[in-house]
């Protein structure tokens, strides 16, 4: 796959409405995401019914289910990449502070869900530091956002980001990179 092949978050964000997914484009890719650091792999069904996200529309065209594949396809080589390139898929920089605040939240909210989801036996081995992670991404999820300094609270965005960088791919060296063949994969 190509850079300019590579989903964006305002694609994504296009696709989960045309599908009324219920969630967000950020929410989508944090659940695949945890999915994928919790050791599953997203076998012949569709990434829909593996994450359990059901829309209104049923039957996503062959287009849709085209993007969705090259998503998982592209998530997987973020997370697995040796250089350490992987980045949740927010709205950009130049919008607006709480929407992107509010996005990292609902991707940290997905990524718990899509990790519980993965369900493998590595879950019950997790390091001290992998439990420490979880419970953080658990505080950052329900987290209720309060606006104060823009300034300030640029810079706290900026650090929780690269935390949440930063954990999802500990998460995933933890539990699905080496141990990735005993994930649970759905049929």
């Amino acid at each position: 796959m190509t850079v300019n092949e590579w989903i964006g978050h305002d694609e994504l964000d296009e696709l989960t409405a045309r599908l009324r997914l219920g969630a967000r484009g950020s929410e989508l890719h944090g659940s695949l995401c945890g999915f994928l650091a919790g050791g599953g792999r997203v076998g012949r069904q569709s990434l829909l019914a593996v994450l359990h996200l059901d829309g209104e529309e049923v039957n996503p065209t062959a287009a849709d289910q085209s993007l969705l594949e090259r998503l998982v396809k592209q998530t997987r080589a973020e997370l697995d990449d040796p250089e350490l390139g992987f980045e949740p898929l927010l709205p950009a920089d130049d919008r607006a502070l709480p929407e992107r605040a509010e996005a990292l939240v609902d991707w940290c909210r997905g990524f718990l869900g899509g990790f519980g989801l993965a369900g493998t036996d590595a879950h019950r081995k997790l390091s001290d530091e992998a439990q420490e992670i979880l419970r953080d991404l658990g505080s950052i999820a329900a987290a209720e956002l309060d606006f104060g300094e823009e300034g300030d609270d640029e810079d706290a965005l900026i650090e929780v980001h690269e935390f949440v960088r930063v954990a999802a791919m500990l998460l995933f060296a933890e539990c699905a990179r080496d141990g990735g063949q005993a994930g649970s994969t759905v049929h």
